[in-house]
């Protein structure tokens, strides 16, 4: 019980630290992409850079066809905004304490000019989706973690109310076997008080009888001596 006071205590206390609302802000920034610039824009978020990482391939993968090994992850045949490109958009990730940047950009002489200008006013908002893409996974998490304490508070609950239940159905039984036996106590003593009683009176019969027997026996002896005496 006390360790399942402390679960829910913890659960409670989870809850509340992560109850505000995440706010996902996007900045224009430049980054270095195999030795040239690019313009691009980037997410700041709470969680480590192994977090992000994975939420940003994941997310990448949604849209585009990763290069396997590249760094920073290179993209080919992207789709965004429904349209089909061939040249790379990048992504890459910065530790920063306890928050890491994620990045996304282009290098604008890898694209036709056209495209260019295209894709890099969707870059904000591919940044953008994937900040608040990162939270709700993150607090989905904490979703599946509280839901699970929920139901393992709600088995408990209802293991002690079954529990209660029986402990009553026994209880319930023990003092109709308690009457009962107080019953049976009673024509116990009642019994024993009879036979004390009987064998009393067994006693008394016994010496009486005693006294007759030697009573009988004289008579018969006087009996046998009178025979005798006759001729």
């Amino acid at each position: 019980m006390n360790g399942l006071r402390k679960f829910i205590g913890f659960i409670l206390i989870a809850a509340a630290v992560s109850v505000s609302a995440q706010s996902v802000k996007v900045n224009k920034e430049t980054a270095r992409i195999k030795g040239k610039n690019a313009d691009g824009f980037e997410v700041e978020l709470e969680g480590t850079a192994d977090d992000v990482n994975a939420a940003l391939t994941k997310y990448l993968r949604t849209f585009a066809k990763l290069k396997l090994g590249a760094n920073p992850l290179t993209t080919s045949e992207v789709v965004i905004g429904g349209s089909n490109y061939k040249s790379p958009v990048y992504a890459l990730t910065k530790e920063k304490s306890d928050r890491t940047t994620a990045w996304f950009g282009i290098r604008s002489d890898e694209w036709p000019a056209e495209e260019a200008e295209k894709v890099s006013r969707e870059l904000e908002r591919l940044a953008y989706d994937f900040g608040v893409q990162f939270y709700r996974d993150k607090i989905q998490v904490q979703i599946d973690e509280s839901t699970r304490a929920l139901q393992a508070v709600e088995r408990q609950q209802q293991r002690l109310l079954t529990e209660n239940k029986n402990l009553n159905i026994r209880l319930e039984n023990n003092q109709k076997e308690k009457v009962q036996l107080e019953k049976s106590l009673d024509v116990n003593k009642l019994e024993y008080l009879t036979l004390l009683t009987k064998i009393e009176q067994n006693k008394k019969s016994q010496d009486s009888l005693a006294i007759a027997l030697e009573q009988v026996k004289k008579v018969v002896e006087m009996h046998k001596e009178k025979q005798k005496k006759v001729n």
